[in-house]
């Protein structure tokens, strides 16, 4: 899934806690990081083809915010390896706190 691809660089994750609160101008989160705007800029755009963030555009600004249809899609398939997995680690949970003493 392209989503946790995108959220596995720090960097990406601390922009998607910055956009928490609401939107922000491309210039106010790169600002916040050690980075040059390009290489922020960059960052931005994979949460965008992610589907985590959206871009609205304002004259000369970029204002990014999260994308609730992306995470809603990420939480979908958590959900699906939850009622997969869920069960099954149950059933391991039991089997190895199981007492086998006679």
């Amino acid at each position: 899934m392209e989503t946790f691809a995108a959220l596995s660089d720090p960097t990406r994750r601390q922009i998607i806690e910055l956009l928490g609160p609401g939107p922000l101008p491309a210039g106010s989160i790169a600002e916040r990081f050690a980075l040059s705007a390009p290489a922020v800029s960059q960052h931005l755009k994979v949460l965008r083809e992610a589907g985590l963030v959206t871009q609205q555009v304002d004259a000369q600004r970029r204002i990014y915010a999260l994308n609730p249809a992306g995470f809603a899609a990420m939480d979908q398939w958590l959900a699906q390896v939850r009622r997969f997995w869920g069960p099954k680690l149950d059933a391991l949970e039991a089997e190895l706190t199981k007492d086998d003493t006679p």
